[in-house]
């Protein structure tokens, strides 16, 4: 007989939640921010839903490039195209970056700034001598705005016409 009365109050809590519920997943996103949606049929269980996968907000490419002049990451990278200072250090070049973008997806710009060991490309001189990646850490001091923004700009990138590419995928 305490089925009944469980279910009721459960019922009736529910009802006195249910407008607040609706009214929190109509909120717009953060104008800056716009946010994918992901329609889901039923409220999930424990653990990662079925078809689940990290969508990472747009960030401002205008910020991206303020960042990346804020990290200085123009002293191993040159962008051609752009107005930053050339690199000077012979042993702390990394790749060009204004052929990046159509190359690689959002999310390999992601990896390769916050884990930059994770994939070195040999013998290009991306690498230390203990075999870690040349490239530092900038976990510490990098806000998650920032990264989105710096890999924003980083895929906007595209290399200057009539400028020398590379060819092919190197980089």
């Amino acid at each position: 007989m305490k089925k009944p009365v469980v279910v009721a109050a459960l019922a009736a809590g529910l009802g006195l939640v249910a407008p607040f519920l609706v009214r929190a997943q109509q909120q717009p996103p953060a104008p800056h921010m716009p946010m994918p949606h992901m329609p889901m049929t039923q409220p999930p269980a424990h653990g990662t839903p079925p078809g689940w996968k990290l969508l990472l907000p747009q960030g401002d490419a205008a910020r991206g490039r303020e960042a990346l002049g804020k990290f200085e990451c123009y002293a191993c990278h040159e962008v051609r195209g752009e107005k930053f200072p050339a690199p000077t250090e012979p042993g702390k070049v990394g790749p060009e970056l204004s052929v990046m973008g159509p190359l690689h997806e959002q999310d390999y710009f992601v990896e390769a700034i916050i884990n930059p060991g994770r994939l070195i490309e040999k013998g290009k001189g991306y690498e230390a001598p203990d075999g870690s990646s040349k490239m530092p850490s900038y976990n510490d001091s990098m806000t998650v705005q920032e990264l989105l923004d710096l890999v924003t700009y980083l895929k906007s990138l595209a290399p200057p016409a009539g400028a020398p590419g590379r060819g092919g995928m190197r980089h």
